[in-house]
């Protein structure tokens, strides 16, 4: 007998299939929209005419040279995050992590900070390569920590608060210290696409283009440790090096994003769980879902940033704060409850 309940139908219409269909249509009809966005409007019609060749040579211009590649690393940048907020809520197993909850972005922030006030005439390429360099260090650092008793989700969730809360500590000592200098920093710790360049999607390329079908491969992996330490022992797989493998490809993604464009949060912890409510838990879905669903988020939080009070901009990291923090107020209630 047939279920026709609202629900029952929902399900089968958004099967993980459509979804591989739907979500890159709505992205690449929102890149040309949001091509268009910014301090010089140009229409939709005039986006496809310069991206087939027609435009004229201003409108080409600023496509070519300016949007085209804070588009492509909108894209980038959100699949990243989202994936490495996938990775992190498996192995961890907290519905609430995200690359912050381990302290990636905070190493980031802090080593960027220390560039951007006490080294300010550095060649632009020295902070993103500071920023990645710090996140890393957090990461070794977490590592070393709970080396020793095991790499088990609630020290690594507890060892990354305490590393985070220690490097925004250090952010608040150099603002502090430093008030006439921190103009830039602030900029860059609230995370923005202004003034991004292609020498910036081709730092940010090749971590996505080889970690995310490595990730994808691994689905199996996560989906084992998500049974529990014991049966995942019990089916011979290594927890603790499948834990620690994992662990580093979601430090390289986010570490690579963040050092890309600046600190932005709550992506890698919204996509995953939008994803979830549509495919389910098993990863090889989830995975590939939640890069795409990142990816529309920064798309979309970055053409509101330019287009609600052009030529002025809104940083990418505070729209999606204004999305993100009450979808975290949310899921907190709804974890407590549940608890």
């Amino acid at each position: 007998m047939k279920n026709n309940s609202p629900n029952y139908r929902r399900k089968k219409i958004i099967t993980p299939k459509r979804l591989f269909l739907i979500l890159p249509i709505i992205i690449i009809g929102l890149s040309i929209i949001s091509t268009g966005i910014g301090a010089v409007f140009i229409s939709p019609s005039d986006v496809l005419a310069v991206l087939i060749g027609l435009g004229t040579d201003m409108d080409t211009f600023i496509i070519e040279s300016y949007r085209i590649p804070r588009i492509v690393l909108s894209v980038l940048v959100g699949a990243g995050l989202a994936v490495s907020g996938t990775i992190l809520q498996g192995i961890i197993r907290n519905p609430l992590a995200s690359p912050d909850v381990i302290g990636i972005t905070k190493g980031a922030g802090l080593s960027a900070v220390i560039v951007i006030i006490l080294f300010p005439k550095s060649p632009s390429i020295v902070l993103p390569i500071a920023a990645f360099v710090g996140a890393m260090i957090v990461a070794l650092v977490l590592y070393l920590m709970v080396y020793k008793q095991g790499i088990k989700p609630t020290t690594l969730a507890l060892g990354g608060v305490a590393l985070g809360a220690l490097c925004h500590a250090g952010i608040q000592y150099f603002m502090i210290k430093y008030p006439l200098e921190i103009n830039a920093a602030l900029i860059w710790l609230t995370g923005s696409l202004w003034s991004r360049s292609w020498e910036h999607i081709y730092g940010v390329l090749p971590w996505i283009v080889i970690l995310l079908p490595l990730t994808i491969i691994l689905a199996i992996k996560l989906d084992i440790l998500n049974l529990g330490d014991d049966v995942a022992q019990d089916l011979g797989e290594s927890v603790s090096k499948i834990r620690l493998l994992m662990l580093m490809i979601a430090v390289a993604l986010a570490a690579s994003c963040v050092a890309a464009v600046g600190s932005i949060g709550f992506v890698g912890l919204i996509a995953p769980h939008m994803a979830r409510k549509f495919v389910g838990v098993k990863h090889k879905y989830l995975l590939p879902i939640s890069a795409l669903i990142g990816s529309l988020l920064v798309l979309l939080a970055d053409s509101i940033g330019r287009g609600i009070i052009p030529p002025k901009e809104i940083p990418v990291g505070i729209v999606i704060a204004i999305i993100g923090a009450p979808y975290f107020l949310y899921l907190l209630r709804k974890e407590r409850k549940s608890f």
